[in-house]
């Protein structure tokens, strides 16, 4: 079955860097566009970033342009996101989802476009 692990989340000082890890199982990454997204207590679910299968185009939110960003390793069927100058307004709980369409050289950040999620990982920048 397809499951997705996210990891890398933690407590970091405004300012900071931190890398999230989504590693799969049950599904090749580079044959699906995925996403990462984040949730904050009382917001909705936000997209932050995205990577397109194979031709690894990618996507950004503007809140995060400039500071974070999605890349994948084919050999260990993971994709990353490498987070820069975190901000307060960055905490939330981050998850990487993978839409089950094979389809090349586009995504999106849009989160109902995708189909299996991970559990999520806190991210906590304090002010």
């Amino acid at each position: 079955q397809v499951q997705l692990v996210e990891s890398g989340g933690g407590l970091v000082q405004p300012g900071g860097s931190l890398r999230l890890s989504c590693a799969a199982s049950g599904i090749t990454l580079d044959n699906h566009p995925i996403g990462w997204f984040r949730q904050a207590p009382g917001k909705e679910r936000e997209g932050v970033s995205c990577i397109a299968a194979n031709s690894g185009s990618t996507n950004y939110a503007d809140s995060v342009k400039g500071r974070f960003i999605i890349s994948r390793d084919k050999s260990k069927n993971t994709v990353y996101l490498q987070m820069n100058s975190l901000k307060p307004e960055d905490t939330a709980v981050y998850y990487c989802a993978a839409d089950q369409l094979v389809i090349p050289n586009i995504c999106s950040i849009r989160a109902y476009e995708y189909d299996y999620w991970g559990q999520g990982t806190q991210v906590t920048v304090p002010s």
